[in-house]
């Protein structure tokens, strides 16, 4: 966010909710949505023996690593926790003291009961049997419009070809998702994942895969966008809501997947 509204970055991807808080902060030249990428939280909770069984309940009393204060994944966790009547705060021990990128070692390690991973931590966590997912918070968040590509008012409005091409090459690659299989399209990505092995990616898509987590046009849809912010209200990050019809432009993304 940064970035894009220095101008040292035209098209920013990013969490939408970088756009709110800058819209409701003043800024004049605010950052505006037009592509919205992945449509559920990526990250998963991992328990330290398979519970087939899960129920969220389960994490009553129990200590889980968790993300950080006012992050996109930790505000996700408590908003679903909150959803089956568990307090975060009275009911659940959350420990958001670990690096967002040591948690799973941390696991691995003996610490807390519970973890909340993304991939490829995850699917790593099981491989080395230190621990098993047992439940997605993609799945049982809803449709959270967790990434988006932006840029600024005045940058849409002087380059509309340019947010239109790319805008048209995304959807090319929502098409190509929606028809091919899982390990088709990790074949297609490995080159970019040189660190991880050709199975590993296999597993890693397919979870993503079957729960829905990319749209199959990039439009952004005002129930995301209000969902979105449920989510940061309950949380207590939000000062004011704000308007989609302000923040979203849906032009582009309609375009392109016609």
């Amino acid at each position: 966010m940064t970035a894009v509204l220095s101008g040292s970055a035209d098209i920013g991807f990013m969490g939408s909710e970088a756009s709110i808080y800058t819209y409701n902060e003043g800024a004049n030249d605010y950052v505006v949505n037009f592509a919205q990428l992945t449509q559920r939280a990526g990250n998963f909770l991992v328990a330290r023996e398979e519970m087939p069984d899960f129920k969220w309940e389960d994490l009553k009393g129990k200590n889980v690593l968790g993300g950080r204060k006012g992050g996109m994944p930790e505000m996700v966790f408590e908003y679903i926790l909150k959803q089956n009547n568990i307090d975060p705060q009275k009911d659940v021990k959350i420990d958001q003291s670990i690096d967002f990128g040591s948690t799973a070692a941390a696991f691995s390690g003996g610490q807390g009961d519970f973890s909340v991973e993304f991939e490829p931590s995850a699917t790593a966590l099981e491989k080395e049997k230190d621990g098993y997912v047992v439940a997605s918070l993609g799945t049982d968040s809803g449709y959270v419009p967790y990434t988006a590509f932006s840029a600024k008012q005045s940058y849409i409005k002087e380059n509309p070809e340019i947010i239109q091409g790319f805008t048209n090459a995304l959807q090319k690659g929502m098409d190509f998702v929606q028809t091919h299989k899982p390990d088709e399209i990790a074949s297609v990505i490995e080159p970019q994942f040189k660190e991880t092995d050709l199975d590993t990616i296999t597993t890693i898509v397919t979870r993503y895969y079957e729960q829905d987590t990319w749209k199959d046009n990039l439009v952004f849809e005002k129930e995301s966008f209000e969902l979105l912010q449920d989510i940061l209200e309950e949380a207590g990050e939000l000062t004011k809501r704000a308007p989609y019809e302000e923040l979203v432009n849906v032009e582009f993304a309609q375009t392109a997947s016609k």
